[in-house]
């Protein structure tokens, strides 16, 4: 791990072009971080990627005064805070690749799965080795601070099922919404950054099974971004 707390990596997909030096710290398990990630990857884009520490508040807040990620340092060495602000931005880069409608509904059910999957997700994120979690400090770190707003991990995890169950009405609804396996919407909008990065995070749950359409989209889409879906557990 380098000095600072940061493990750095290079993100890549696709022929680079236009995006100079930007670079983005984050964490991995973060599904906002993901849609800055993927916004890039869409537009063929190179992305320096710093993946910081749990517990090393010291660099969020050298960059913007407060411990947040994403953090997007744009080419001219001005950071960005907001992740749609980040999406906007490397996507008026050259053409535009999101240039499809969006719906209030698709909207509203990414809302619903958010609420319904962070009881499952949370607990099982400090499981998958990943590298904001690299020293026993940080995955402490992350556990404490989850706890107090969730409750112990442990307890969480034995209602998987029950879990699962609340969350799959709402995966349910999200298929019936699905126009096409490569946009959401029919093209490439705004709601696939919404939505994609959520179905990265529920998919780290074992046992949970995505109904028909919504796998589809799934699988299609993180093939197209060149992105494996992190570990189950």
């Amino acid at each position: 791990m380098p000095a600072g707390g940061t493990h750095e990596t290079h993100a890549s997909h696709g022929s680079s072009q236009g995006a100079g030096d930007m670079r983005l710290y984050l964490f991995e398990h973060c599904s906002i971080c993901f849609r800055v990630r993927m916004a890039a990857a869409l537009k063929r884009l190179h992305l320096q990627e710093t993946v910081v520490l749990e517990d090393d508040s010291d660099t969020m807040t050298r960059l913007v005064g407060k411990r947040v990620v994403p953090i997007l340092v744009k080419d001219d060495g001005q950071p960005m805070l907001e992740s749609m602000d980040m999406v906007g931005y490397i996507d008026g880069l050259g053409d535009p690749v999101l240039t499809g409608p969006e719906r209030s509904e698709i909207a509203a059910c990414a809302d619903r799965i958010v609420a319904r999957t962070v009881p499952l997700t949370w607990p099982r994120y400090a499981l998958l080795g990943l590298p904001e979690f690299g020293t026993v400090a940080a995955l402490d770190h992350y556990v404490v601070r989850k706890r107090k707003q969730l409750g112990d991990f442990v307890e969480l995890r034995a209602k998987t099922r029950e879990q699962i169950d609340a969350l799959t009405p709402e995966l349910e609804k999200l298929g019936r919404l699905i126009e096409s396996p490569l946009a959401v919407n029919g093209r490439l909008s705004l709601d696939d950054i919404r939505v994609l990065p959520l179905l990265r995070s529920a998919a780290v749950v074992k046992g949970l099974r995505f109904p028909h359409k919504v796998r589809e989209y799934f699988e299609a889409m993180m093939e197209r971004i060149g992105y494996q879906p992190l570990p189950a557990v």
